[in-house]
């Protein structure tokens, strides 16, 4: 595989946002009641087991707000919601009000003395997928450290950083006093971008940045009209790594209305929420634009459209749909009206297209 068009920029950097480190250690203090939580991994199988080293979690914002989730919570059927520490710390949510992003998770992540990460990357963290990884040292002290990339961080407490933790890193904590971090997941936009360093942002590939697209409402009436059956690409729910899954094979699916709102279904299975980013183009709830589906159902032979982008790059997987409403008028039409298969005898693949973000509706 060519080398990333973005892997000659700095492996970490300063964005421009100090904040007052001491009241935030003093929020962090006064939630002593509360109980660290050991790290436990998310990934598109489930949860993963818990970290067996001191690496431990208070969330302050999480997949549906719970107070358990130490994961950062990844592409299903809930959105991320503040939990009940994040009132408690009223400084904390002043500072996060200061990050012109929509925020994803965000964790209070402490690693003991002498505990160190095992190398590893945080799989499609970094522009080309629309997920940023950023920290805010609260307790830090000399050998509390990041290896990014090959390079040996100290970040002093107080302000925002960045970097790519799709890159190989390592934590460690070399120092007899636990370090506290604040983590901030979050999507991207051009206002977050502006506190980058000058001179990353004069290296910086803007065609291979995913940046944030508001979400769109929809009607009812709108809701009900998309509803279908289709088949989904195999690989199109890997959205954390990749299976091996061949995308020329399919799942069957279906797009329905569940709890008030539409799901893309899996085998008879509710996976992921939809949401509406225009033109009848959903990006899977709790996840970025990395991968979304597009409804093209008004014309004669409707078809769906999964896309799933890497910066510039879109791979585009179209599958005709198998069953459609007609228009605000009745239900769901019988499998008689189904359309055929084309360039498939057993899954209704039209086929893959390769284009480049501008073409597929990314933003750049």
């Amino acid at each position: 595989m060519p080398e990333a068009p973005w892997s000659h920029l700095p492996p970490a950097a300063p964005l421009d946002l100090a904040v007052d480190a001491v009241r935030l250690a003093e929020e962090v203090a006064a939630l002593s009641d509360l109980t660290w939580r050991a790290n436990r991994p998310v990934s598109q199988s489930g949860l993963g087991a818990e970290d067996a080293f001191d690496w431990k979690i208070i969330p302050l914002r999480g997949p549906g707000g719970s107070a358990r989730r130490t994961d950062p919570g990844g592409a299903g059927l809930e959105d991320h919601r503040d939990t009940a520490a994040l009132a408690r710390c009223p400084y904390h949510a002043e500072v996060l009000s200061q990050i012109p992003a929509p925020l994803h998770s965000v964790r209070l992540m402490a690693l003991g003395p002498g505990a160190e990460t095992h190398e590893h990357r945080d799989g499609r963290t970094n522009f080309p997928w629309g997920s940023l990884r950023l920290h805010i040292p609260v307790v830090t002290q000399p050998g509390a450290e990041l290896v990014v990339g090959g390079r040996t961080y100290h970040w002093p407490a107080g302000r925002l950083w960045y970097a790519d933790f799709d890159r190989l890193h390592v934590a460690r904590n070399r120092s007899p006093r636990r370090r506290v971090h604040l983590v901030v997941d979050c999507v991207p936009t051009l206002a977050l971008m502006a506190l980058f360093p000058a001179d990353f942002r004069a290296q910086l590939p803007w065609s291979d940045v995913l940046l944030a697209r508001e979400t769109v409402p929809l009607q009812r009436f709108e809701q009900e009209d998309l509803c279908c059956e289709i088949d989904v690409p195999a690989n199109f729910p890997d959205w954390s790594d990749d299976s091996g899954a061949d995308p020329a094979h399919s799942l069957p699916g279906a797009v329905q209305m569940v709890d008030d709102r539409l799901v893309l279904s899996i085998a008879g299975e509710p996976r992921f929420g939809l949401v509406h980013i225009g033109n009848a183009e959903f990006r899977l709830q709790g996840w970025t634009d990395e991968r979304t589906v597009a409804l093209d159902l008004m014309r004669p032979d409707p078809v769906a459209r999964f896309r799933v982008r890497r910066g510039r790059f879109t791979d585009e997987q179209v599958r005709v749909v198998r069953s459609v409403r007609s228009p605000s008028i009745g239900p769901t039409c019988s499998p008689a009206t189904r359309s055929p298969a084309i360039g498939s005898t057993r899954s209704s693949v039209i086929g893959s297209v390769r284009s480049s973000a501008i073409e597929s509706g990314a933003v750049a």
